[in-house]
């Protein structure tokens, strides 16, 4: 039996096309840019390993997991590295344990004009590319294969992503490679388009008429707490801010509402993200600086074991798991309810058309980010009203 994806139930994590022998599946990008497995009838035989190595379903394997999570408050003791890193820097605590043993390490980086794919690093000068967020679902592309290989040839291999990816990574290389494969997933709110920052990016470039040559989902020199994305342009040594719609769900992957890993039985050995409401507990000390604070969940014992080796590097502290759990860690995000309509628009007229008329650049979008600077809650509505905001 082949595999038969629609949008609702394929996350795009590439387990299907990794597996293939046959090089019968192929990943195609729809309109907004998201990936999906396309059957080459005249190369398939049906042997239905695809179908048998996806995860994304309820009944994902869960049986290395703990009976609950072990929930932690995480902050590196390097300050340094807490201010380049977007929370706590606990992965650079993880990945760095892996770096010396000598170990790979896989994340989330840019190639071309900031185009968001997974990368291979030996060293912790190629893995510092990973830090900070990329509001954007990642090309793994080939990383599953080249994780494959690393861990035939007798690396330690980490690998860090979206819960779907490391869900489909662990399914890919199975069971006999997995014991020195260590996971880490992200508490994730869902994944954005693709072809839709790219296109972004070219706004920006035509509007500033100069290249893009960095670029910051969540700039922390505003502080922890902030979400200002800022760009810095070719010839010009300032930082722009513009706010854009990477926390909308609009332009979320249509499987990001249907995610079965939106629990506390995460398929990974941790789980990593920014720890929001730490204000409620013990650990409340960490976030008075606003420099940041992970949020970390140990889920099976391999994590537990691993989080012990590198204690010695890490401010860390206990935290009762029910305080901290976030929406995300409960129940999927709920998509746009003009997400259809969006991507319709998208497909028939483009960028410039589509973000003005849903709101995301344009005047619509100048006198948003105005009334949720400056106007009183009370009289909020009546301006949503006259703009008919999206």
């Amino acid at each position: 039996m082949r595999i038969n994806k629609n949008k609702t139930n394929c996350c795009g994590c590439t387990a299907c096309e990794s597996i293939c022998s046959h090089n019968a599946i192929r990943m195609t990008p729809d309109s907004l840019g998201f990936l999906y497995p396309e059957i080459d009838n005249d190369l398939c035989v049906d042997c239905g390993l695809c179908e048998q190595v996806c995860p994304f379903y309820e009944d994902y394997d869960k049986t290395q997991n703990l009976s609950a999570p072990m929930a932690y408050a995480i902050r590196h003791k390097d300050m340094h590295e807490v201010e380049t890193s977007q929370s706590g820097a606990a992965f650079i605590a993880f990945s760095d344990w892996v770096l010396d043993q000598g170990g790979a390490v896989y994340g989330v980086g840019y190639a071309e004009h900031f185009r968001v794919i997974h990368k291979r690093a030996v060293t912790k000068e190629e893995r510092n590319e990973f830090k900070g967020s990329k509001y954007v679902q990642s090309d793994v592309n080939t990383t599953f294969k080249q994780v494959k290989k690393d861990l035939k040839n007798g690396l330690v291999v980490l690998f860090s992503g979206t819960p779907c990816q490391t869900a489909g990574l662990s399914s890919y290389v199975g069971e006999k490679l997995c014991k020195n494969l260590y996971l880490i997933d992200i508490i994730c709110h869902g994944v954005p388009a693709p072809l839709v920052w790219n296109d972004y990016l070219k706004y920006l470039e035509k509007k500033e008429k100069m290249s893009l040559v960095d670029v910051n989902f969540r700039d922390k020199s505003y502080g922890w707490t902030s979400h200002v994305e800022t760009f810095r342009f070719k010839d010009s040594q300032a930082y722009k801010t513009y706010s854009y719609t990477f926390y909308t769900s609009i332009l979320l992957r249509y499987s990001c509402s249907s995610c079965p890993f939106t629990n506390l039985q995460r398929p990974s050995d941790i789980t990593i993200g920014d720890f929001w409401g730490i204000q409620k507990t013990n650990a409340a000390f960490l976030a008075e600086d606003n420099k940041g604070c992970s949020l970390v969940l140990v889920n099976t014992k391999k994590g537990k074991e691993w989080l012990d080796r590198i204690k010695g590097f890490l401010i860390y502290m206990p935290i009762e798991l029910s305080i901290c759990i976030q929406p995300n860690l409960q129940n999927p995000t709920i998509l746009h309810p003009k997400r259809t309509d969006f991507e319709k628009d998208y497909a028939k007229y483009g960028f410039d058309y589509t973000m003005k008329k849903y709101g995301y650049i344009g005047w619509k979008c100048h006198i948003k980010c105005f009334i949720k600077r400056f106007v009183p809650y009370s009289i909020k509505s009546k301006f949503k009203q006259l703009i008919k905001f999206n």
